[in-house]
C-alpha cells in the first residue's frame, strides 16, 4: 500500500546540491505538504534522520536556502564529526504567517504532519533510510517551539531534540504574526513548552536549546532554563553572541548536529 495517496518527487536530473523536493497529499494538513530532503553521498545508509523546522514566514526551503543546513551537515560528515545523517526540512503547512506546529481548531494538524507524515515522506525520497533509524528534531524560533514541544509530547519518536532562539509559549507568536494567535484554535494543552516537558516526565528525550544574547526571546529562553532547572529536568542550555537572524542559526545548527551525533 502506498504511504500517501499522491506523492511527487523532484527529478534527479534537475536537483541541485543534493537537495530533493517532495510534495505529498497530507491527511494531517488536509491538503498538500512540502518537504526538502538531503542525504550525504556515502556508501552506507543514513545513520539517522534529522527533521529541521523553520520559523514564521518560512517554508520547506528555508533551512537549506537561507541557512545552508545541508552544507553544514555535509562538512561535518566529511570531517567525521557526525555520522551520515539525512535531513528532512518540511513546511509547517503554510497557514498565515505561521502554523505554530500545533493542531488548529478546525482539525488542520501541523503537529501530526511533522511527527507521523514527514518521516514517511523522507523515507519515500531517501534511498536506504530505514524506519528504525533514530530520529532527531530541531528548529528555530517558531520551529524551536515546535521541536521542543513535539519532543516532549511524542517522546518515543525522538532520540534527542534541540531549539534555537525558541518561542517557548504559543502566546509569543503575537510578536511575529499578523493573525490573532487565538484564531489558531490551539488546545490549552498545546501552548507551553514547559508544560509539555513537565508532562513527559522520565520519558523526555535528551534536550538542548540555545539563544543569542541580543535575541528578542532571550528572557523567555532564560526563564524556561530556570524553570526546568528548578524542577530537576535534565537539559543543556547555552547562550551565544547574536540576534534573531539567519546568521546566528546557520552558525549554531552545528551545535544541534553535534548534540545529536553524541546520542546515536
Amino acid at each position: 500500500m502506498a504511504e500517501f495517496r499522491t506523492i511527487c518527487i523532484s527529478d534527479p536530473r534537475f536537483e541541485h546540491d543534493g537537495l530533493r523536493h517532495v510534495t505529498v497529499k497530507s491527511a494531517s494538513l488536509r491538503g498538500r505538504g512540502d518537504v526538502t530532503v538531503w542525504a550525504p553521498q556515502v556508501d552506507e545508509p543514513p545513520a539517522g534522520l534529522v527533521i529541521l523546522l523553520h520559523g514564521v514566514y518560512g517554508s520547506h526551503w528555508s533551512w537549506a536556502l537561507q541557512g545552508g543546513a545541508h552544507r553544514t551537515a555535509a562538512r561535518l560528515v566529511a570531517a567525521g564529526d557526525i555520522p551520515p545523517f539525512a535531513l528532512a526540512m518540511p513546511s509547517d503547512g503554510l497557514r498565515g504567517d505561521g502554523s505554530g506546529y500545533v493542531r488548529h481548531g478546525d482539525g488542520f494538524d501541523a503537529a501530526r504532519w511533522v511527527v507521523d507524515e514527514v518521516p514517511r515522506a523522507a523515507r519515500e525520497a531517501i534511498p536506504g533510510l530505514s524506519p528504525e533509524a533514530p530520529r532527531f528534531i530541531a528548529g528555530l524560533s517558531m520551529g524551536g517551539f515546535g521541536a521542543l514541544r513535539l519532543g516532549a509530547t511524542h517522546p518515543g519518536a525522538w532520540r534527542a531534540v534541540s531549539g534555537h532562539s525558541s518561542i517557548t509559549h504559543l502566546s509569543q507568536m503575537a510578536q511575529f504574526i499578523e493573525e490573532d494567535v487565538a484564531s489558531l484554535g490551539a488546545a490549552s494543552g498545546d501552548v507551553s513548552v514547559l508544560d509539555a516537558m513537565v508532562g513527559a516526565g522520565d520519558r523526555l528525550p535528551a534536550v538542548r536549546f540555545d539563544c543569542g544574547v541580543d535575541d528578542q526571546l532571550i528572557e523567555e529562553n532564560r526563564a524556561l532554563h530556570r524553570a526546568l532547572a528548578e524542577r530537576g529536568i535534565p537539559h543543556v542550555y547555552e547562550e551565544f553572541p547574536g540576534a534573531h537572524a539567519w546568521e546566528y542559526w546557520e552558525r549554531h545548527l552545528e551545535d544541534s548536529l553535534r548534540f545529536f551525533a553524541a546520542r546515536v
